[in-house]
């Protein structure tokens, strides 16, 4: 591949490289028929940006046929941004941008010829991959926006810098932009900021159905930069919560596309009440009574004669112990209770016997413990 990118063009591609760095840490750069593409996609594969520069961006635009499939491995933004550093005065000193793909020897080559005859080279160098796409269907989308970016802008601007989500809700013939709080309780404590705008600030204003979607604010802030410096109108494709939202820019010689995961709506529903568990009201002395009364090998029938009358003797005593120990449970109510009773519920659940289980194993292990006694009661009777 060979092209050269001239006059005011070249800083229209150092801002694309400048609003992908909003997105991920690095860069797919894509030799395509109908253009140059330069693709980004975050580490949680929530954010994937597109720039797609047409032939006739450039003042030469040539492609190998063997580089048509060609694919770049993942190139560091941080890199290529070096190589356009200063976005101010980028140009009123580069006068062209000449890029060079040399696929026998890997390596990506940007050259900038600047005024007063000076050339600053940089090659990067790079391995084939397969190509990164994201499936999505913007024109599907039940409901779009387009506007200038200024107003997008002066909207977001007042939010502050440290938000990380945001909310847009339609609703009739407004448009609702406000933060988004992901915990209740953290919600009296919040700041909350809304912003409603008409239907007539808008340039399009299409709702086919009323929705409410959370998606990043960063990738927002990094396309509404580059559509700002360009004057090209923003157009928001959205539908459900969960579904993407695509932020396009369109020209005739570059379309650009943001897809952004939006929020579930599964999060926000109310959870269900947890299963009824026979273990719920069980304080964690049950359990470690119900541990300790576990079945054990059962002893003769002449001992567990002789141990018939000291568990009935015992028996009034374990039973005054258990209703003080409900009393006392009513009394101090469900807020002190121990915590996570649904884990204690599972762990101990499939080792706990039955209330008939427990009176023959209680007995069993009461047997022993009797015949033991009493037999060292008598080894020590002289």
């Amino acid at each position: 591949m060979d092209c050269v990118v001239t006059g005011g063009n070249v800083k229209v591609l150092a801002k694309a490289i400048h609003s992908l760095s909003r997105i991920g840490d690095e860069l797919y750069l894509e030799p395509e028929d109908d253009g140059l593409a330069l693709r980004s996609v975050n580490s949680s594969r929530s954010a994937y940006a597109c720039f797609l520069f047409s032939p006739l961006f450039f003042s030469r635009y040539v492609v190998c046929i063997p580089l048509v499939s060609c694919v770049l491995t993942p190139v560091l933004l941080q890199c290529v941004q070096a190589v356009f550093r200063s976005l101010s005065s980028l140009d009123k000193t580069v006068e062209k941008c000449h890029i060079e793909l040399v696929g026998e020897k890997s390596r990506l080559t940007f050259t900038l010829h600047c005024k007063h005859g000076l050339m600053k080279t940089h090659n990067l160098s790079f391995q084939d991959s397969e190509s990164l796409q994201a499936v999505f269907d913007k024109d599907s989308c039940s409901n779009v926006l387009r506007a200038q970016p200024r107003l997008l802008v002066d909207t977001v601007l007042h939010f502050p810098p440290a938000l990380e989500e945001v909310s847009l809700s339609v609703s009739g013939e407004r448009v609702l932009f406000r933060n988004y709080v992901e915990e209740e309780p953290e919600r009296a404590k919040a700041m909350l900021t809304e912003l409603s705008l008409s239907s007539d600030e808008f340039e399009h204003f299409a709702v086919g159905a009323e929705s409410s979607i959370t998606f990043c604010l960063k990738e927002l802030r990094g396309l509404l930069v580059f559509a700002e410096s360009t004057g090209l109108p923003v157009s928001v494709h959205f539908d459900l919560p969960g579904s993407p939202v695509v932020l396009s820019v369109t020209d005739s010689v570059l379309e650009v596309n943001f897809v952004l995961a939006t929020l579930s709506d599964d999060l926000n529903l109310p959870r269900s009440p947890p299963p009824a568990d026979d273990f719920l009201n069980d304080d964690i002395d049950s359990y470690l009574i119900a541990m300790d009364t576990s079945e054990l090998p059962g002893p003769s029938n002449a001992p567990a004669q002789r141990s018939n009358h000291r568990l009935e003797a015992q028996s009034p005593v374990a039973n005054h112990r258990l209703e003080s120990e409900e009393a006392e449970e009513e009394e101090t109510g469900d807020t002190e209770r121990p915590p996570n009773k649904k884990f204690r519920s599972l762990f101990f659940g499939s080792v706990c016997p039955t209330d008939s289980q427990l009176t023959n194993q209680t007995a069993t292990s009461q047997e022993v413990l009797a015949s033991d006694s009493e037999d060292d009661a008598q080894a020590a009777s002289p």
